[in-house]
């Protein structure tokens, strides 16, 4: 075991190399970058498209242009003075560090930044993960054990329904209905909690946050249910068709003791092995249709915000988290299958 996460952990390196390396390449050739856009505000009064000018003191000359001993004080400030291969080895060690560097248009450290947008995304993700798997498995072998009836009918028209509706589509109508539109002013239109939240007892706050969520976390849940349920339900008539179910039957188990004692265990190995994935993801999900949609300020509006801008710290420094995550999470994806099947053997994935 030891040798095969040792193994699965040196392997990340030349991926997590790969991407940043591709990304930074890619950035070096896209136009309109941070210079471009801060001479662009310089000579427009320094106040158009964003606040990159903020640190920049002493570098404005109005409508008079930039001549080139200010543009190169520019590109100094935003360190675009050194060669490319030089700023790429200074980010790669300072990577090691987790030394995200400074955003480029909000002035913040990068790592501070993701961390002030987590609620949010950990909000979303988080809810979205824990009503995904309470619902959809308990229905899921509910499905299976009346495979073919017009319960199993309808849910699964249902279920393909939510799954062909787009989230922001769901999000809007459920605004419309229940925000205040056309309908009834039932939940809150933007934000995570009220303006007044810390002035509320705890069970207030509580409330409160879970009334500003509940639409959202509506949007983004729905269109998970298909797959996890369908998933759910082919894993258990697969389980519930073989022979040691008939053999357990034959020995007069009621249908609970053989669907719970013996084919549950079996049936949600599929299931459990996606849970790493799922757990980390949740901290880190989010969709920036449903963010801009509910004003939720997270770490998808963050990225999407960053490209727009070419705030390439931000940029660089979100991907890096992102792929590290996703490696870790993949290796516990792998993991799982040796921890919860004792027939899947780590030299067998080695292989």
């Amino acid at each position: 075991m030891a040798h095969y996460i040792l193994k699965r952990l040196l392997l990340m390196i030349p991926t997590l190399f790969g991407v940043l390396l591709i990304t930074f390449a890619v950035t070096q050739f896209v136009p309109g970058g941070p210079v471009e856009q801060l001479v662009h505000q310089l000579q427009h009064g320094g106040r158009e498209g964003g606040e990159a000018s903020v640190g920049a003191e002493g570098m404005y000359r109005g409508a008079q242009g930039l001549d080139e001993e200010r543009l190169a004080e520019i590109r100094a400030f935003y360190g675009f003075d050194k060669p490319a291969y030089e700023r790429f080895l200074a980010m790669l060690g300072n990577y090691l560090t987790f030394d995200l560097g400074e955003s480029y248009f909000q002035h913040q450290d990068v790592l501070a930044l993701m961390a002030s947008k987590l609620p949010v995304s950990i909000s979303l993700g988080m809810w979205t993960f824990l009503l995904t798997y309470l619902i959809s498995i308990p229905l899921g072998v509910r499905k299976a054990v009346r495979d073919g009836t017009p319960f199993d009918v309808w849910t699964t028209t249902l279920l393909l329904v939510g799954y062909a509706i787009p989230g922001f589509v769901l999000g809007l109508f459920l605004l419309v209905l229940f925000g205040g539109g056309s309908f009834w002013d039932v939940f809150p239109l933007r934000g995570l909690v009220s303006d007044h939240w810390d002035e509320l007892s705890w069970p207030a706050r509580i409330g409160d946050y879970l009334w500003h969520m509940a639409l959202p976390v509506t949007a983004m849940v729905v269109g998970n249910f298909a797959v996890m349920t369908l998933l759910t339900k082919n894993s258990f008539l697969e389980e519930i068709r073989k022979q040691y179910v008939l053999t357990a039957r034959a020995k007069g188990l009621s249908e609970n003791q053989v669907l719970y004692g013996h084919v549950f265990r079996n049936a949600v190995i599929p299931l459990v092995t996606g849970f790493p994935a799922a757990f980390i993801g949740a901290f880190f999900t989010g969709s920036l249709l449903i963010e801009t949609l509910f004003s939720l300020d997270g770490l998808g509006l963050l990225s999407y915000e960053a490209v727009l801008q070419r705030d390439y710290p931000v940029v660089l420094g979100t991907l890096y988290i992102y792929t590290l995550l996703g490696l870790v999470a993949k290796l516990l994806t792998d993991l799982s299958y040796a921890w919860v099947d004792p027939r899947i053997q780590f030299g067998a994935l080695e292989r």
